[in-house]
């Protein structure tokens, strides 16, 4: 396996997560804080892992495997973890959507790259701003400080599900041909 900066920020990333959860559930004050927090260096880390890749020339077949994995185990159990602590259709149904979609655009990219069109679903920028939205929005729901940054992070949560619908279709757009050819 190769071994470089990016892969090492990616491995971090993944060995967050269980330190992630354990603050999630630690009831303490400062508990919330310091899961948002930790869940916002791996958010940094996944902006560092492909700035690195490509800065110090180090993209690997297993990096680019293992970021979109990285990424979306982190997100998808932030998610879980926010809708069981809210228990609100108003979190839970965005929340359902963003991870669906998540398993929609990775089997429809699999797909693609079977038949060898991979890159007719490369990552757009509706997907760069959805993420950063996401990212930020989750990290408000963790730490909720004060009913401002909750109301604000609740407002990136539905503009990151607004996004997620529209890169969803996008990206079914850029595939349909391929989707309803017949052999």
């Amino acid at each position: 396996m190769p071994f470089n900066v990016p892969i090492a920020l990616t491995l971090f990333r993944l060995l967050l997560l269980p330190v992630f959860v354990v603050l999630f559930y630690i009831p303490e004050t400062w508990a919330s804080f310091a899961a948002a927090f930790v869940f916002w260096l791996a958010a940094i880390t996944d902006a560092l892992d492909g700035y690195a890749a490509r800065k110090l020339k180090q993209s690997t077949r297993f990096g680019a495997f293992l970021d979109p994995v990285a990424d979306k185990i982190m997100v998808i159990t932030a998610l879980v973890l926010l809708v069981g602590q809210y228990n609100s259709i108003w979190l839970t149904i965005p929340a359902l959507f963003m991870i669906g979609r998540e398993i929609v655009i990775s089997a429809l990219r699999e797909w693609m790259a079977e038949i060898g069109k991979r890159g007719k679903v490369a990552v757009s920028w509706i997907g760069k701003y959805k993420t950063a939205a996401q990212m930020i929005a989750i990290i408000g729901l963790i730490w909720q400080p004060n009913d401002f940054i909750i109301y604000t992070a609740f407002t990136l949560f539905y503009i990151a599900s607004i996004l997620t619908f529209w890169s969803m279709i996008s990206y079914i757009r850029a595939a349909w041909s391929d989707l309803t050819a017949e052999e």
